[in-house]
């Protein structure tokens, strides 16, 4: 057996959020829907899910149009079976990533960020999948005292702290 090692990298505007997931179910593009669109008040976003057997499509649902076209693009370039990818604006991951994971289908989360991102994806004869991501940059240091302030500042700022 023989396993290609692919680095894909994620296509979005800088500081839009993106999710990358696993699931196992054709209604998984429905049911991640239902549970955005009923997460909070003006969240604009898309999902795009693919199949792994029978016509192994890729499938999509949305509330914004560049953000579907955008799903789609990434998903197609990812083509790893039972996997998603959400889109977000007006909404960061901490918002519904709560409501996406009590969706039945969802196996796992590898992802939800607004950094660069990479996926370290493995090509087999029988298939692709995502092995892992890669978040972001690597750490510059330790935080100090003034790092520390604003780090809560930032929190308390965006109503997450008190």
């Amino acid at each position: 057996m023989k396993v290609d090692l692919e680095i894909v990298k994620i296509e979005k505007p800088e500081n839009l959020n993106v999710i990358i997931g696993h699931a196992h179910f054709i209604k998984t593009v429905e049911d991640i829907y239902e549970a955005l669109i009923g997460a909070m008040p003006g969240i604009k976003f898309a999902v795009a899910f693919s199949e792994a057997s029978t016509k192994c499509l890729i499938r999509v649902q949305a509330n914004d149009l560049n953000l579907k076209a955008l799903a789609e693009k990434n998903l197609l370039k990812l083509s790893c079976g039972h996997v998603f990818i959400v889109f977000l604006e007006n909404a960061f991951p901490v918002n519904v990533l709560n409501q996406i994971k009590n969706v039945p289908e969802v196996c796992r989360i590898f992802c939800a960020t607004a950094n660069p991102l990479e996926v370290v994806i493995a090509d087999t004869a029988q298939g692709r999948g995502i092995m892992g991501v890669i978040d972001g940059a690597c750490p510059k240091g330790i935080e100090t005292e003034a790092d520390v302030k604003e780090r809560k500042e930032l929190l308390r700022k965006f109503g997450y702290k008190l």
